[in-house]
């Protein structure tokens, strides 16, 4: 009897899953929004984009073979979706060794310093964007014109968002802002491409609906309310759930599986959090965005979201009162 018999608890059955398989799901649907970035930005779009993967793969292979002497794990895909997020969520004419400088800090503060893959608390193309909207806010709210546009390419425009605010007479259709030819961040503009991602995230059972739902249905709620006390159109429900980085924030940042809740309680009461808080910074804050600030301060209290509505286990007396 030399091979030995391990016994393990259930389950038994391998769902076929993989780190590099999910990766890739992730990459898949984050094509059409690449396509619709690619018409209306051109070669900006590809350079930005195939920039910030290069840096992101080439700062996590370098800092862990070279730096912590371990073998370099980029093959699971998960630096390629951080400098895809990443480029999605800067303007298209970002000076590219700012973009280096927020992948390095994605990549090497947020990812790797905290254990690599698996380990970081904050998802780590959110807190590379956050931190350049902080170090270099001028160059992070200027938005190129659309290329499809026709004026002058190097004019630069105002967000949808950025408009609400100061000019909502100058804001385009709803029916503009779902196929998304306006300004913005790279990624963020087509509500319909990033809707295809997620139906195609949902087939593919990559993720569930509760966060991504959780979070447009509070929006909806929050500005519906406010909406039909005061219909202005700062508080009309479809140009917050169409305009900004909600739908990808919602769909492709707030369900990275590392810095979300496990429990299906426990994602709900998050994307409900990211709703209110997005919301909240939109509509009273200092910035007109708030969707990545919201899904950063969820992931901090995701460990207590988890300690809160993990269930029991086996044999553990419940103490009441």
């Amino acid at each position: 009897m030399e091979q030995k018999l391990i016994v393990s608890p259930s389950p038994h059955v391998h769902s076929g899953d993989t780190i590099e398989k999910n990766m890739y799901n992730v990459l898949i649907a984050l094509i059409p929004a690449f396509l619709v970035a690619l018409y209306v930005f051109r070669l900006d779009a590809l350079i930005i984009t195939a920039c910030a993967v290069l840096f992101c793969v080439g700062f996590e292979y370098l800092i862990v073979k070279y730096i912590m002497k371990k073998t370099p794990t980029v093959g699971d895909g998960s630096a390629i979706i951080t400098g895809v997020l990443l480029a999605f969520n800067v303007p298209a004419d970002l000076p590219l060794w700012i973009l280096a400088i927020g992948c390095l800090f994605a990549i090497g503060v947020v990812k790797i310093s905290f254990g690599g893959l698996g380990n970081n608390i904050f998802n780590p193309a959110i807190a590379g964007r956050i931190f350049l909207l902080i170090s270099f806010p001028a160059q992070m709210t200027t938005w190129p014109a659309a290329a499809t546009a026709t004026a002058t390419d190097a004019v630069s425009s105002a967000t949808v968002l950025g408009n609400l605010k100061l000019s909502p007479e100058t804001l385009p259709s709803l029916q503009t802002m779902f196929l998304g030819t306006e300004a913005g961040s790279l990624g963020e503009m087509s509500t319909l491409a990033l809707l295809i991602g997620l139906f195609y995230l949902l087939w593919k059972k990559t993720i569930t609906w509760h966060i991504p739902f959780s979070i447009m249905a509070t929006v909806a709620l929050f500005t519906g309310i406010l909406y039909a006390f005061d219909p202005v159109p700062l508080y009309n429900p479809l140009i917050h759930l169409f305009s900004g980085g909600l739908m990808l924030g919602a769909i492709f940042m707030a369900t990275d599986y590392v810095t979300s809740p496990m429990t299906r309680k426990g994602m709900l009461i998050y994307g409900v959090g990211i709703g209110f808080v997005t919301v909240a910074i939109r509509l009273w804050g200092a910035y007109p965005e708030g969707v990545s600030f919201a899904i950063l301060l969820m992931n901090a209290l995701t460990p207590l979201i988890n300690n809160y509505t993990s269930p029991k286990r086996f044999g553990e007396v419940v103490k009441h009162g």
